[in-house]
């Protein structure tokens, strides 16, 4: 019984080491692996350094005319022979960058702030609740981001100034005036990507939390709110930009007391030393030191970016 138990095992045991022996010796062919990668190695390579060259020799070359002199950076001088950081304390005499990057700081921060509070309850509503209408303002979400925003400049000057002549309450020229110029803008986009992101999240949780007895109100502070802080940074930060970034509109609504940090760099790059060569040095530090704010947001928010822009990619 035993010899034909051993007879009957053996081409078992035989088979199972033939099976693994030849998974194992199984060659791999050359679409087994990084079947996602469209180029060759070397051509990625190739293509990688491209890219970081471009973005790179750009700002290198910011950096270092920050600490060369106007002369030599007129000269067309690349890397400086002698570094000095006296750009870096002239540029606060010669115009008013430091009140500019207080008037962008606060004007742009209460529109990211504004902008992030009030899209993520409009898309709450949009997303969560049926109502008449419901279709058309997501669709006017859409048709007011192709709107360009030259083309509103001359309505929203108008409007900012009957109010001002009806009312007696200046708005043009002051900060919160451009406070709402700029949520005008912000809004429409921040709600959209709000809308995106909280598609995707689940409804289990916010049903969860009604059979215990949560208003709709409690459900977005305590359901909703946790769980989109990738989504609403997103939108913070890009409504952030736009305030930031802006020249058009912030050159025609603000005075020399309200200019934001933008037309202090549009009014710094006319400016001329002795009439002959341009301040060359203090423009690239300037512009140095107002892009810090903006790399320092990205740097700090940088792991809820992917996920708040790539929100409802994949369901």
């Amino acid at each position: 019984m035993s010899a034909f138990s051993q007879t009957r095992t053996r081409p078992t045991a035989t088979l199972t080491e033939s099976i693994t022996a030849g998974g194992a010796k199984r060659p791999r062919r050359p679409y087994d692996t990084d079947v996602t990668r469209l180029l060759p190695r070397w051509l990625l390579v190739v293509v990688i350094a491209v890219l970081v060259a471009f973005i790179a020799v750009p700002v290198l070359y910011i950096l270092f005319g920050s600490v060369n002199s106007d002369v030599a950076v007129a000269r067309g001088e690349y890397f400086p022979s002698a570094f000095t950081l006296s750009n870096y304390v002239a540029i606060w005499d010669t115009v008013a960058l430091g009140q500019g990057l207080v008037n962008s700081l606060l004007t742009a921060g209460a529109v990211a702030v504004a902008s992030a509070a009030l899209a993520v309850s409009t898309a709450y509503v949009l997303v969560r609740f049926r109502f008449l209408g419901r279709l058309t303002i997501l669709r006017g979400l859409l048709a007011l981001q192709s709107i360009p925003g030259t083309l509103l400049l001359l309505p929203v000057f108008v409007v900012f100034a009957n109010i001002a002549s009806a009312t007696g309450v200046q708005v043009i020229g002051t900060r919160w005036g451009l406070f709402v110029t700029y949520l005008t803008f912000a809004l429409p986009f921040s709600t959209w990507v709000m809308v995106t992101y909280l598609r995707g999240l689940p409804r289990e949780l916010e049903e969860a939390a009604r059979i215990d007895g949560a208003s709709s109100g409690r459900i977005l502070r305590s359901v909703v709110l946790p769980l989109s802080w990738p989504g609403i940074v997103v939108s913070a930060i890009f409504a952030f930009l736009l305030g930031w970034n802006d020249v058009l509109f912030s050159t025609i609504m603000t005075t020399p007391n309200t200019r934001t940090v933008a037309v202090v760099l549009q009014v710094l790059g006319t400016a001329q030393e002795g009439g002959a060569v341009p301040i060359y040095g203090q423009m690239m530090a300037a512009s140095i030191v107002c892009a810090v704010p903006v790399v320092a947001l990205y740097l700090i928010f940088q792991r809820y970016l992917v996920g708040g822009l790539t929100a409802g990619s994949v369901k």
